[in-house]
């Protein structure tokens, strides 16, 4: 998959915990080149970064340390194309509910707020199938996997919806959405074999050459 330049895309998949194999794995299989990045200067070059599953506080708290905080609310504020993935969605929220006392660090970036933990302990994790045929040509559903997943709670105007999951008692809960050039999911596409997610991240980096 080819660039603006006419080069190979370069993604960059923020290496500080998680499930980064999978995800490099699943880019590579898609014709991409992917680069670990775990300092500042591993951020040059790349056309998109992905920022994984985790556990948000403690990825928060790594990334301090190694410098990365402003390096990445700097690339995500210039309106570079980032997806974050259940505790990186939880890093590019403006708002975060039930954070641990002391709060967290965060990147922010993206206009909505999040439950940092609506699903509960590791033992409440789940899988359940989305519509994504609102967005994408095919009309198979999605088997998503969530592990003590976040939902967005709250949007702005100028937030996209992109999946929800029905709640008997809540109505909709929103679990994947999209403002501009950044992209969240509350659930894991990298366990999975299915890559559409990842190839809707890709079409977002294009789209990003083309303006």
């Amino acid at each position: 998959m080819k660039g603006q330049h006419g080069q190979r895309l370069k993604i960059g998949v923020l290496a500080l915990q998680g499930a980064v194999v999978e995800h490099c794995r699943m880019l590579e299989s898609l014709g991409v080149i992917v680069v670990e990045v775990r300092l500042p200067e591993h951020l040059k070059l790349l056309d998109g970064l992905i920022i994984p599953g985790g556990e948000s506080t403690s990825m928060g708290l790594i990334a301090e340390r190694w410098g990365l905080i402003e390096p990445l609310r700097s690339w995500v504020q210039s309106g570079r194309p980032t997806w974050g993935i259940c505790a990186g969605m939880i890093l590019l929220a403006e708002r975060i509910e039930d954070q641990k006392q002391g709060g967290q660090p965060s990147i922010g970036g993206m206009d909505i707020e999040v439950n940092r933990n609506y699903f509960g302990r590791q033992i409440n994790s789940f899988e359940t199938m989305l519509n994504i045929a609102d967005f994408y040509e095919s009309e198979k559903p999605y088997q998503a996997v969530f592990i003590r997943a976040p939902i967005i709670t709250e949007v702005s105007d100028g937030v996209k919806i992109l999946a929800s999951l029905m709640n008997g008692l809540e109505g909709k809960l929103i679990v994947a959405a999209r403002q501009k050039l950044i992209m969240v999911t509350a659930f894991h596409p990298e366990l999975t074999g299915d890559l559409r997610w990842h190839q809707l991240f890709l079409n977002m980096v294009h789209e990003s050459h083309a303006t």
